[in-house]
């Protein structure tokens, strides 16, 4: 199944982050390049180098300087993110572009990639979660109760794979048709973000 597949390329990930937990280490993608398996080895791994640029900038003792640095490096990343979405969803429309759509296809509310990127993160969630039912400098309270969270996320790994799964499956009976749309990010670009234009008068 596809999402058994991305699930595991996700812990593989996060694994293979963790041998170094680094978020300057580069990654070692053992897949192909252009593979499917490629693309969502190197999506968790911008996420997962998120993450923990996310906790870091929440240290109360950090340098502005650095803080303001890390958030720029935040903000590249999402754009980095965004485009491995547009990727991933771009090799699924080719993938099933000589799929005719039934008369009465309709339209999911979000492409399969966007889906993927939720599982994605949701990996992180339950990786990270999973830690802090193992740790031992906390009370059996904060093991309990993180224990039932990491038991809620699981139940959603697995509700999301199969919401997935049967998108897909629908797309590849015609069911469903696929469309997508750039996602236009306006903080970036100098032409439409109002604080950096207004910086060139």
């Amino acid at each position: 199944m596809f999402t058994e597949n991305a699930n595991k390329i996700f812990n593989r990930v996060i694994e293979d982050y963790h041998r170094y937990d680094d978020v300057d280490h580069q990654p070692e993608n053992p897949f192909t390049e252009g593979s499917l398996d490629h693309l969502l080895y190197m999506k968790n791994w911008v996420d997962t180098v998120q993450w923990h640029l996310e906790d870091i900038i929440r240290d109360p003792q950090i340098d502005p300087v650095e803080a303001l640095a890390i958030k720029r490096r935040i903000d590249k990343s999402n754009q980095v993110r965004t485009d491995m979405v547009e990727y991933i969803d771009s090799y699924l429309l080719d993938k099933y572009k000589d799929i005719k759509p039934l008369p009465d296809a309709r339209l999911n509310t979000e492409t399969p990639a966007w889906a993927i990127d939720r599982l994605s993160i949701l990996a992180l969630k339950i990786y990270h979660m999973h830690q802090e039912v193992l740790r031992q400098d906390v009370d059996e309270n904060h093991r309990t109760q993180c224990q039932k969270k990491l038991d809620v996320l699981l139940t959603q790994q697995v509700d999301l794979s199969k919401a997935i799964e049967e998108l897909i499956e629908d797309i590849e009976a015609g069911r469903k048709y696929m469309k997508t749309y750039k996602q236009m990010k306006m903080y970036n670009d100098p032409s439409l973000n109002p604080v950096l234009y207004a910086a060139k008068k």
